[in-house]
């Protein structure tokens, strides 16, 4: 492990302006944030109804009515209340900040005498409190309730939130450990939530209760079983034996593959990585190192997509990776990206950093339209709309972007992660900065005021502004140089450098004594790249991708016609690389070649060869793909 504290950046000192970025950020501050408060108020017709703000007030007391929505509904407010918290350090907004404080004083108001808080409890089943912790996700609830209170904490300074999920804590303190009753979360998030708490307060109880959730789990793997069998009802028909489903089959510093529902693992993971980050606990890391091998190595998309299988929305095998039934939920490659920061606080490495690269230009940005109003909760790699969404095995595989769900937990989680993005662009320790995202604009760090000048994705041309703080000028300026940079160069105030540089884990370490207004320019090439799967991925024998940079490729029917599984491209044709452009899909670099198309007669089964043509094909970066209307979809393409 890394002996160097890396220091949390927060978002006060980040300000992100940058081509790719800022226009994404801003339609989550001006049409997503918006959107999802008048869904979460059941204000837009047409779209499945949340009720999830009346849920609050009717355990407040301040309307009647009855609760409505899944088990976990609360967890929506409570992630739109963290991007509300983030928005307003990048736009301030004193009209939203008004909504949301109306919104926190409700939330307390529905908070009961002992500190519980969860609407569906305290309205529906309050009798039933704590008794289906596999199925009912209390502790999920206010672990996202509890992250909300400190984004809103640091960017507004208002503690009342804060002060409500303190109380929360402490009423599952008592529960869980001063009466000494056995519980693990059924779906992990708490953990995530009170190491937040922890930093954010410095009070050693948050970090307490977080690693004894962590530490209880998999000590007694039948834990669920005897509740379903002791509890005489059920909420669902989750199956409790199932242990691998939600990592409960062996204690965590045992396990070393990723296992189960991708979101509740990657939440875990996180936590066990923070966790270990603050005590040293090398055996919980171990085991965070262990796990990731596993999912980068056997188990991830080519997009940072994670859980290949919709029974559990989960892992299932080391290679088993298909591309018309995946599940790829959008929250678990936003759990990813957590996951993958974690471990880079601990160990600064592109390793970490090209993942969480990858998951945020292809997993998660993927997952919205462009407008800022429909979202994927799957995220396919290829699509049919005759099968897709239709056929049995493939009903959870849509062609096209729905408005809202009624299990909108990925809509949120988008909102918070791109407006939270100034987090994962740099880190600093004591005496390094480390850039990990190419992502443009100007940070205040404790070292140095860095701007950052960059059109990356679709450049690879970077130029960083340096200007000591003055409090010590001599100093490392560490920058990752992706995996996929065969060649790069690096330039001092225009001149090629020729001082001391490190290589050491993909970043390159620069120590001098710094300037103001001196330069760094990292230059590199962005050629497409070809590339292929292990064959024991069985959907992709025969198959290549694009990508150019981070950023996956994929052909739609729209550009290249019907039955685009007719196509094929060539191996050594030349792939041109377009201008970019600002008027396709928001602006984009799009992709030529030509390419064959194998076409056969009307017959089911035939003799001889297929008939082939020459076409061009055109590709365009996978994030997005499905803005142009109902058409076929592919990422991996057949080779010839």
């Amino acid at each position: 492990m890394n002996k160097k504290v890396i220091k949390e950046i927060d978002l006060s000192q980040v300000k992100i302006t940058d081509e790719f970025w800022s226009k994404r950020q801003t339609l989550i501050t001006d049409t997503v944030i918006p959107y999802q408060e008048a869904i979460l108020d059941d204000k837009v017709e047409g779209v499945e109804k949340s009720h999830a703000f009346a849920n609050f007030r009717i355990a407040a007391g301040m309307e009647d009515g009855e609760f409505y929505g899944m088990v976990f509904q609360d967890s929506d407010v409570a992630k739109w209340l963290e991007a509300v918290a983030y928005s307003l350090s990048i736009k301030p907004d004193a009209k939203l900040e008004d909504r949301a404080d109306e919104i926190i004083d409700t939330i307390a108001k529905a908070q009961q005498a002992d500190g519980y808080l969860n609407t569906y409890f305290t309205i529906k089943e309050p009798d039933k409190r704590w008794a289906n912790l596999h199925a009912c996700h209390e502790l999920y609830c206010a672990g996202h309730m509890m992250e909300a209170a400190v984004a809103y904490y640091k960017v507004t300074g208002k503690e009342q939130l804060l002060n409500v999920m303190e109380r929360m804590s402490d009423h599952i303190e008592k529960y869980f450990i001063t009466d000494k009753r056995e519980g693990i979360p059924g779906h992990q998030e708490i953990e995530i939530g009170l190491m937040k708490m922890y930093h954010a307060t410095g009070k050693e109880k948050f970090f307490n209760l977080a690693k004894h959730f962590i530490d209880e789990r998999g000590k007694d793997p039948n834990y669920f079983l005897k509740e379903d069998q002791n509890r005489g009802w059920k909420h669902d028909i989750m199956d409790p034996r199932n242990t691998k489903y939600n990592q409960s089959y062996a204690p965590v510093r045992e396990q070393k593959s990723a296992e189960g529902h991708s979101v509740r693992a990657v939440y875990m993971y996180t936590a066990m990585a923070d966790i270990a980050s603050v005590n040293g606990d090398m055996e919980l890391y171990q085991a965070c190192e262990a796990i990731w091998n596993n999912i980068v190595t056997k188990r991830m998309y080519i997009t940072g997509g994670i859980g290949s299988n919709a029974e559990g929305e989960a892992f299932t095998i080391d290679y088993d990776l298909p591309n018309d039934s995946i599940y790829a939920e959008t929250c678990a490659s936003v759990g990813l990206i957590f996951y993958a920061k974690k471990m880079l606080d601990i160990h600064p490495s592109n390793k970490y950093a090209d993942v969480m690269e990858l998951a945020l230009y292809n997993g998660v940005i993927s997952g919205m339209q462009l407008d800022g109003k429909r979202f994927f909760y799957v995220n396919p790699l290829e699509v049919n709309p005759d099968v897709s969404g239709k056929l049995f095995g493939y009903k959870h595989v849509l062609p096209q972007r729905p408005a809202w769900y009624q299990c909108a937990c990925c809509p949120p989680n988008v909102a918070r992660l791109l407006t939270s993005l100034g987090q994962y662009v740099w880190s600093e320790s004591e005496d390094t900065i480390y850039s990990h995202l190419f992502i443009g604009g100007s940070s205040k760090l404790e070292l140095a005021t860095i701007t950052l000048d960059s059109r990356f994705p679709w450049e690879g041309d970077m130029t960083y502004t340096i200007n000591p703080s003055g409090t010590k000028s001599e100093f490392n300026f560490a920058i990752r140089i992706p995996s996929y940079v065969k060649e790069y160069k690096i330039l001092c105030n225009h001149l090629e450098y020729t001082g001391s540089i490190d290589i050491r884990d993909g970043y390159c370490y620069i120590n001098r004594s710094w300037e103001e207004g001196d330069t760094v320019q990292l230059i590199f090439d962005l050629p497409v790249r070809r590339v292929h799967t292990n064959t024991l991925v069985r959907s992709n024998i025969g198959c290549v991708a694009l990508m150019r940079g981070p950023i996956v490729y994929c052909f739609e029917g729209i550009d290249n016609g019907d039955n685009i599984q007719e196509l094929h491209v060539k191996r050594f044709e030349k792939i041109t690389i377009g201008d970019y452009d600002p008027n396709l899909l928001n602006g984009i670099v799009p992709l030529k070649m030509n390419g064959i198309r194998i076409y056969s007669n009307e017959d089911l089964y035939f003799e001889g060869m297929f008939s082939m043509k020459e076409e061009e094909l055109r590709a365009i970066p996978y994030y997005a793909w499905g803005n142009r209307g109902l058409t076929q979809m592919r990422v991996w393409m057949h080779e010839c």
